[in-house]
């Protein structure tokens, strides 16, 4: 990034509806981000669009300005009498990105009359169901919760005008693709609606799914030979596994009032440094892929009014979160997979902002560094500290824990468990 973390364009000198033009206001948009300055003119043309930028960067306003515009501008008419089916559809890897991007919609398309739905699992089934048969313009959500709705004709898919992909490496992640390919099918042609993809990585797989599902999208990458944003001051400590939580209670401590938000790869061990933490008196809490969503919810919410210290979370946790003014993030474990160090660290240093991103390269996962430093293209700084002055941590209490459903033991058929970090020749990106 430059040191300003906006282009030149300015939104007030696009063609937008005047409805869409207020909502922009609201949302305090001035200048665009340089995706959206790439991105907007090339969809508001009509053409197919396949975006790649830093996380933080701007994606959302881009996507969801070009789908509101098509809508607003469309001639296509609507059956007197019949419920409104969703003429925007959008499909993101987790609740809490579909989340954000329905409070995105809500404030840009305000004034518009245009009618947002989310559909997402783990809550809400029936308010949600209600919401989307009452009739809607923007259909919202995770692929699961969208198949179920549609199978039993809550909503239809034949008036879409706009079909939107947010984080498909992601959902590639999460085992999402037969899902996506199913409901890709059940829209309109390629080439009769606005078709955008975006992610933060762009891997071959995902540019096969644009072009076999998209109208020859134009690729847009955002500064791609740099990886990490400019203003996350990136650093390395060398701790034995022992010395992990001392270290990290000691930094923590350091670190004061700012929103920190630590990595983990395991949700076994997303609760151990939540009960050290909260033992040692630091106010934290776990989330992961798991936790009921009202609860999830309610960490978020105190995370970002500042009631909640840290959150610490798996990489379930690493995408969607749009969560403002997190000055550190910390690595207790190196991820395995080389792009889910850039997403972890891109919850720092957002839209210009600088921030911290620390990481533990320890026994167990420092083995994955060289991959890291690779896909970056630097080494991570190290940095050092002195052993005897770790300070000395309260245990924490036994924490009851639910028997695993499955085979032998508890443990599920096939594997699972404590899988080591993955060896061999690194991956080509």
């Amino acid at each position: 990034m430059t040191d300003s973390h906006l282009s030149d364009l300015r939104f007030d000198t696009l063609e937008l509806h005047d409805t869409l033009r207020k909502g922009i206001a609201d949302a305090g948009f001035v200048f665009a981000t340089p995706i959206q300055a790439d991105t907007l003119p090339l969809a508001l043309k009509g053409h197919d669009v396949a975006g790649q930028a830093q996380t933080g960067t701007g994606k959302t306003a881009a996507f969801l300005i070009a789908a509101i515009q098509r809508v607003l501008t469309s001639s296509a008419s609507e059956s007197e009498g019949s419920t409104r089916q969703p003429k925007i559809f959008i499909l993101a890897p987790t609740r809490e990105l579909a989340i954000q991007i329905s409070n995105d919609a809500e404030v840009l398309a305000k004034h518009t009359g245009l009618k947002t739905g989310l559909a997402y699992g783990g809550t809400g089934y029936e308010q949600q169901r209600k919401t989307i048969e009452s009739g809607i313009d923007i259909l919202i959500g995770t692929p699961g919760r969208i198949i179920d709705y549609f199978k039993q004709g809550v909503f239809k898919l034949d008036q879409v005008q706009v079909a939107i992909l947010d984080e498909a490496d992601r959902m590639f992640d999460l085992g999402f693709i037969k899902d996506i390919r199913y409901l890709l099918r059940k829209l309109p042609k390629p080439e009769d609606r606005l078709n955008m993809l975006f992610s933060a990585t762009l891997s071959q797989k995902v540019l096969e799914l644009a072009y076999e599902h998209m109208n020859e999208p134009e690729l847009i990458q955002v500064e791609p030979d740099k990886v990490t944003a400019d203003k996350v001051r990136q650093a390395i400590f060398f701790p034995s596994n022992p010395d992990k939580l001392p270290l990290l209670v000691g930094l923590i401590r350091e670190m004061g009032t700012g929103r920190i938000m630590v990595f983990v790869n395991m949700k076994r061990d997303a609760e151990k440094v939540e009960d050290y933490l909260k033992a040692n008196g630091i106010d934290a809490q776990a989330i992961s892929g798991d936790v009921p969503q009202t609860k999830r919810q309610n960490m978020l919410k105190r995370f970002l009014s500042g009631d909640l210290a840290v959150l610490i979370g798996t990489d379930v946790a690493s995408r969607g979160l749009h969560i403002p003014d997190v000055q550190y993030v910390i690595n207790y474990d190196l991820p395995q997979d080389c792009e889910d160090y850039v997403h972890r660290i891109g919850r720092t240093a957002r839209a210009g902002a600088a921030g911290d991103a620390i990481s533990f390269g320890c026994e167990t996962y420092a083995i994955a560094l060289p991959e890291i430093e690779d896909f970056i293209g630097h080494k991570i700084p190290v940095a050092s500290y002195n052993p005897d002055d770790l300070p000395k941590l309260i245990k924490p209490p036994h924490r009851a824990r639910k028997p695993r459903s499955g085979g032998p033991g508890g443990r599920k058929p096939g594997g699972g468990g404590n899988r080591p970090p993955r060896r061999g020749p690194p991956r080509k990106h």
